[in-house]
């Protein structure tokens, strides 16, 4: 296979950086090189804030009704080119090849929603005071905004910024992850081939700290977006806050599943077991613990059980893959660690528990039982394809563990009784919440969580609203 290279994309080029240094991009199946990144320097950063500023001149003026067509143009292109998106966007991160091609899907609908969007971005008329006056609250585009995004969905958290940010009229410099930079530049391909002036969009890749304090740091970038993890939301956080800036932080979680001695336990079973190890667990909004009532505990393991030991784990260019390999070394070492607390603790393994073979990241799909609330997997968000299961036998017990950690980005439940689950909605501490299922990742919905998982939301209008800013307009007669 040959060994491709993904290049800055800065002012409507694509270039390698100032340097002119790469970074390998690994396969996470075979543990082989299959592409090259380029690395950008600070002189390339500031390359790119004045990019993002000239274009954000020339942006603002444009109408939301080009801006919308220009935005379904983007989504046209990107759904023609899914399966060479999807195929890319595997060899890098590793999921199998079906789940890419759905987070492809995701980026088509977040493309034609904010699209629509653009000529949504209302204001209010104010009832007259006097006579010969108007009052008025407009929406405008914020500026200039910098977007960092993870490696786990490379295409869906980027498009998350990408498409908010220019369909409300400003230009990003977005950095996605070095590990998974392929499918990003195919995106900003499909950004520039539909017409997107030079500068609204900025692609860079460069170890995190060197960016952020630089794109942050400027006057010119107005706005700061994170998807990533509670340690470096706190350093970006406090960086934006000495220089007074907003952001949008979508951070760490980790999603508790409760199971009501009242509930179809074979579909919890099965829905919880599917939703856990897509993408080999590595989902901030994925199954981290599971509570499951004292009367049905021995029914629901046995039924998770059998739905874990039905997945397949291989390449996820191989059809017949159902789980891959985690993305990277950092994430194996992860699991193994998690694995020895496990251990120390005596936890009970029920399946799993290791590394299957020797070459790639591949962790075998894990269940332990017999742990407590202080163990590392039931305190940590564990981001892999280990899950705890546990007994609890009453609702407030089980409110109260489930609240107990400093997380609050998603929790789910299952029952069968409509106050309990009215009462879950009330009293669970988290911005995203299933009931009787698990949420559907909607580009019209909000998203974010509640605690230290964030501050703020991405998608829906309350995401779209967060790429503009506010003005009070009073006109008097001349």
């Amino acid at each position: 296979m040959s060994i491709y290279q993904s290049l800055l994309y800065i002012n409507g080029q694509w270039r390698v950086g100032s340097d002119g240094s790469f970074l390998d991009v690994i396969n996470p199946a075979t543990e082989k090189v299959s592409g090259k990144v380029a690395v950008a320097t600070a002189a390339d950063v500031q390359l790119a804030i004045d990019a993002a500023d000239a274009g954000f001149k020339h942006w603002k003026q444009v109408s939301p009704q080009e801006r919308k067509q220009l935005l379904k143009k983007i989504a046209s292109l990107v759904q023609q080119r899914r399966e060479a998106l999807a195929t890319a966007m595997t060899l890098e991160q590793g999921k199998p090849l079906q789940e890419a091609r759905m987070e492809i899907d995701r980026v088509v609908d977040t493309f034609e929603w904010c699209a629509e969007e653009c000529t949504r971005t209302y204001g209010r008329i104010l009832p007259q005071r006097k006579a010969g006056s108007r009052e008025m609250i407009i929406r405008s585009p914020i500026g200039p905004v910098a977007g960092f995004a993870p490696w786990n969905f490379p295409a869906a958290m980027s498009v998350r910024k990408i498409a908010a940010a220019i369909g409300a009229g400003c230009s990003i410099v977005i950095k996605p992850s070095e590990e998974s930079p392929a499918v990003c530049a195919g995106i900003a391909q499909a950004c520039h081939d539909a017409g997107l002036p030079a500068g609204v969009l900025n692609m860079l890749y460069a170890p995190s700290a060197l960016i952020s304090k630089l794109l942050i740091e400027s006057p010119v970038i107005r706005k700061i977006s994170l998807t990533g993890s509670v340690a470096v939301g706190r350093t970006l956080s406090s960086l934006a806050g000495q220089h007074l800036k907003p952001v949008t932080m979508e951070l760490g979680g980790h999603a508790p599943v409760i199971v009501f001695d009242d509930a179809n336990i074979e579909q919890a079973a099965a829905l919880t077991a599917a939703f856990k190890y897509r993408n080999a667990g590595q989902v901030c909004l994925g199954v981290s613990r599971i509570f499951v009532q004292r009367g049905v505990y021995d029914q629901f393991v046995q039924a998770f059980l059998g739905h874990v030991g039905k997945l397949k784990l291989g390449d996820g260019m191989d059809a017949d893959t159902t789980m891959g390999p985690v993305a990277n070394q950092r994430s194996l070492d992860n699991m193994q660690k998690i694995m020895h607390d496990v251990k120390q603790r005596n936890g009970t393994v029920l399946c799993g528990g290791k590394r299957q073979g020797d070459v790639g990241y591949f962790w075998q799909p894990t269940v332990v039982s017999n742990i407590g609330d202080d163990a590392m997997l039931m305190c940590a968000e564990p981001f892999g394809p280990i899950t705890p299961v546990v007994i609890f036998d009453t609702y407030d017990e089980v409110i109260t563990r489930a609240n107990s950690l400093p997380l609050g980005l998603a929790a789910y439940a299952f029952t069968s009784s409509l106050k309990t689950s009215t009462d879950i909605v009330d009293d669970l501490e988290a911005g995203w919440l299933g009931v009787n299922g698990f949420c559907p990742a909607l580009a019209e919905a909000p998203f974010g969580g509640v605690k230290d998982s964030g501050i703020g939301r991405e998608g829906g209008p309350e995401g779209f609203a967060a790429y503009t800013q506010i003005k009070f307009v009073s006109q008097d007669a001349g």
